[in-house]
């Protein structure tokens, strides 16, 4: 839909709404508030920004749990004004998307991670970051700042030493030794200024001892800096701390370095991509650390299995790579069941259980028809996608007739918002957009919570985004997730919640009910679809 037929049908609804209620005695002060509180959401988010504006400003008017009944005499006042806005905006060529705070075609480079439970200040800082080109991850408690942690990996982590459920102190002893291995700066928040809390933050490995009143400058100032310094320590250091092996930058020149090699001297090597079967589970049953030693036990397995020459690398998160140079595809099979069969020999213990773990593994060799080094990772993805696809404990050799091979995964999106033009806007917005690592399977929307929880819409085992507004009628946004999150109980559901409110009341409930993000009203689909991007990641296969 064109830029003008979004802005004509909102015009269009605003004096159809207006005509109808010109002909009833009065309007009931809720309504007129509800009306009001959509407009702005929607007249903001297709390029109508005085629209958007003059809504805002006459919301403060109205109540939203009043009966009061206004007359056409006392409402009309102030709701025709916004017909003027039309004569202006209609010629105006504004885009229809608000524009987003960063600069087009701009990504966030690196992920901060905010636990502290002072929304005012979490609201304040997350504006703040996300202007400097920064994601933002919230969390108001420990417990739930400790899971993003560990699922998200962020760049860099903003600690409140005060939270409601446990001491900043108490959570910094259980992740410093993670931050450390993996270089993620910690910047301590506190009121509490004394010389000895902050002697023991530093000697625990607090990278900065940030005292409030936050200025917020000076932490921009600060947070850049920092960033400067884990790049320079990223392109110094190649080995992964935690598991001894290299890490993904020596990937990255291994690879290059043997395949320039194979175009001169047509020297043959073989890349063996590993993934360490229902490595998650392990993380929930038995803990991170827990996780932390199987990887470090899976290292050691491996590099006690293989020669000088080879290049073992730690990929990504359970993802191993390696490299067997001068080496074909038949002999580094019997390398690989080698290790495979003796770390399905090892047993790990926890919680007064042992378990054991298994990988899947693809390999892929070089050859003539390769016409990147790129190509080589890509069939060697596909090779341990057929391993995990047919059942895991395996390892498969890749060939262009390989059954099961990777595809994008699919994703399932669905919108729930009570105004059917921001149904609309963001239906249409999913049109084309294909995540990294997936494609979206279906588009749905509902005008209500209610219709939404009533319709069979989920399927067991599929992956759902779903952007739930916060306030609808009969059944508020915030009911709606609290029974998504006590019906659906270990799905791989994401909720972000879409809000005109800028109470932080609001959003802190939201959060603290399992929303995992919130956008407020009015968005730029754009902008939207980025955040989506970063969260879609953690339920993507």
């Amino acid at each position: 839909m064109t830029t003008r037929k979004y802005k004509e049908l909102v015009e269009q609804r605003i004096r159809q709404t207006l005509a109808q209620w010109s002909e009833q005695p009065a309007v009931e002060e809720k309504e007129i508030y509800r009306f009001l509180h959509n407009l702005k959401g929607t007249a903001g988010t297709v390029g109508l920004q005085e629209v958007g504006e003059l809504a805002e400003r006459l919301l403060n008017r109205f109540a939203d749990d009043s009966r009061s009944p206004w007359p056409e005499s006392e409402w009309g006042r102030h709701l025709y004004p916004l017909l003027e806005q039309f004569s202006e905006s209609a010629s105006s060529g504004t885009a229809v998307l608000k524009e987003g705070k960063r600069p087009p075609g701009a990504r966030p480079q690196f992920e901060v991670l905010i636990i502290e439970d002072d929304v005012e200040l979490v609201a304040f800082l997350r504006e703040s970051l996300e202007k400097d080109n920064y994601y933002v991850s919230i969390a108001l408690s420990a417990e739930r700042g400790l899971k993003l942690f560990y699922e998200n990996k962020p760049d860099m982590l903003l600690l409140d030493i005060m939270l409601p459920d446990k001491s900043g102190i108490d959570v910094l002893r259980q992740i410093v030794e993670k931050a450390k291995k993996e270089r993620i700066p910690i910047l301590i928040f506190s009121g509490e200024h004394s010389r000895e809390l902050q002697l023991y933050a530093y000697s625990l490995g607090v990278m900065d001892y940030i005292r409030k009143p936050v200025d917020i400058e000076l932490l921009l100032a600060l947070i850049r800096n920092r960033f400067v310094l884990k790049q320079e320590w990223q392109e110094a250091v190649v080995i992964d701390e935690l598991s001894g092996a290299f890490n993904r930058k020596y990937f990255n020149q291994t690879l290059k370095q043997l395949f320039s090699d194979y175009k001169r001297t047509e020297r043959e090597f073989t890349l063996a991509l590993f993934d360490l079967d229902h490595f998650k589970r392990v993380n929930d049953t038995y803990g991170h650390l827990v996780g932390d030693e199987v990887l470090q036990r899976f290292a050691e397995v491996v590099k006690k299995s293989i020669r000088l020459e080879d290049t073992f690398c730690r990929y990504g998160g359970e993802e191993f790579a390696l490299f067997m140079p001068h080496t074909g595809a038949a002999a580094s099979l019997q390398v690989i069941e080698r290790i495979r069969r003796r770390f399905a020999e090892v047993s790990f213990s926890a919680k007064n259980e042992s378990f054991k773990v298994t990988f899947s593994c693809g390999l892929a060799a070089v050859n003539e028809s390769l016409p990147h080094a790129d190509k080589l990772i890509e069939e060697a993805d596909q090779a341990l996608y057929a391993s995990k696809h047919g059942g895991r404990n395996r390892i498969t050799v890749y060939n262009r007739m390989l059954p099961g091979a990777k595809g994008a995964q699919p994703l399932n999106i669905i919108v729930v918002d009570d105004d059917a033009f921001i149904r609309e806007v963001l239906t249409g917005g999913f049109a084309g957009w294909h995540p990294s690592g997936g494609e979206v399977a279906s588009v749905r929307s509902f005008p209500d919570g209610t219709r939404f929880l009533e319709a069979d819409w989920y399927t067991p085992g599929e992956k759902y985004i779903i952007l739930l507004d916060g306030i609808m009628p009969e059944l508020d946004g915030l009911d709606v997730l609290a029974k998504l999150r006590a019906g659906y109980k270990g799905a791989e559901i994401l909720v972000i919640m879409l809000t005109g409110r800028q109470d932080q009341r609001d959003i802190i409930h939201a959060l603290q009910l399992g929303a995992d993000d919130y956008v407020i009203k009015p968005f730029g689909v754009q902008e939207l679809l980025a955040r989506i991007e970063r969260l879609v990641s953690r339920i993507l296969y």
